[in-house]
């Protein structure tokens, strides 16, 4: 509807006003100028099938005229053009105004502005790479909005030119250093690609809150973690967390596995241990293996050998009993380490006899 509205206001509204009284371009006479109002007023009232065929057949007429009828024949065929894009047809549109340029007699700055709506027509029709080609050219001689930026940058990250596209989102937020979400995630994609971390990182926090998806959530602490910042992973995972965005059960793990990562065990295992009683989590042997994982790293002695001896007497395993033995031992509980040896040999781990000694 966009790309319909912006051909128009080109093909209709400023047409003769602006187009055929051009100072840079030959005079019409006044037939034609009589024959392209009457074809726009028939555009504005939808009548676009008959001014699309009349257009084509003027223009086609024109063609081979004098400098004066080249000049209508391009106005015709830009007509021809608005016509065909509010009937959908991008690419027949587009084809209008390619024509239309390589009129010599049409001033270079209508040229201009009927490169910069043939970009967009061959956006609109699928032809990326065209459209990028029409769009850099027309960006060699003008500045654009920044509208204009972050379209191009669209299209240059569809073609996966990551690096050209990174440039072009840097150049959109030098004018728009605060855009929505979407283009958030648009500039936090294309620096991932092009190996920015720490920018994509930063325009993924921007676009963080209530409303964001989980994944761009997920996506943020991953960000974070690969460039070895597991404090600001867990930090925007606890964010989301509490904003109720993350709220699966992986999610709730993962909250878990990130406050292991990033130094804050006694966190991760009150999270856990609370999970476990709330039934939030399964009380699963794995999930207790996490919970003693937990309270080792943070050191808190008699719940890491109550949940070590737990974890051993659930699976019974004889390499989760020496890995009790080994803590209690190293803890000073010299009787437990003892108990917990005795407990791995009679489940086949070779155990030295000094440890089951009474030394």
């Amino acid at each position: 509807m966009r790309m319909r509205a912006a051909i128009r206001l080109i093909a209709c509204a400023g047409l003769l006003l602006t187009v055929v009284a051009h100072a840079d371009a030959p005079a019409l006479p006044g037939d034609i100028i009589a024959d392209l109002e009457q074809l726009q007023r028939q555009l504005q009232q939808g009548e676009h099938d008959r001014v699309a065929e009349h257009a084509r057949s003027q223009a086609q007429r024109l063609e081979g005229g004098n400098a004066a009828d080249r000049w209508a024949g391009a106005l015709y065929r830009q007509l021809a053009a608005g016509a065909e894009a509010d009937m959908g047809r991008s690419e027949s549109a587009a084809d209008q105004l390619r024509q239309a340029r390589r009129v010599q007699e049409a001033p270079s700055r209508q040229r201009d502005r009927w490169l910069r709506e043939e970009a967009r027509l061959r956006l609109a029709a699928g032809h990326t790479e065209e459209a990028v080609a029409l769009w850099l050219d027309w960006h060699e001689r003008h500045d654009g909005s920044t509208d204009d930026r972050w379209r191009l940058a669209r299209a240059l990250a569809e073609l996966e030119r990551w690096e050209d596209a990174a440039g072009w989102v840097e150049r959109a937020l030098a004018d728009d250093p605060a855009p929505d979400e979407r283009r958030q995630m648009l500039a936090a994609s294309v620096f991932q690609h092009a190996g920015r971390g720490e920018q994509a990182l930063a325009r993924l926090e921007a676009a963080l809150g209530a409303e964001a998806p989980p994944e761009a959530w997920r996506r943020a602490a991953s960000l974070a973690q690969g460039a070895g910042d597991a404090q600001r992973a867990a930090a925007i995972w606890e964010a989301g967390w509490r904003l109720g965005v993350l709220n699966e059960e992986a999610d709730l793990r993962q909250r878990i596995e990130l406050h292991l990562i990033a130094g804050t065990p006694a966190r991760a295992a009150e999270h856990l241990e609370a999970a476990l009683v709330d039934e939030a989590l399964p009380d699963t042997l794995d999930n207790r293996r996490l919970l003693a994982r937990a309270w080792e790293q943070a050191r808190d002695r008699e719940r890491a050998l109550a949940a070590w001896r737990e974890v051993a007497q659930r699976s019974e395993e004889g390499a989760d009993w020496r890995r009790l033995g080994l803590l209690a031992h190293a803890w000073g509980r010299a009787e437990l380490a003892r108990e917990a040896m005795r407990q791995a040999q009679r489940r086949g781990v070779e155990i030295d006899p000094r440890w089951l000694s009474t030394r």
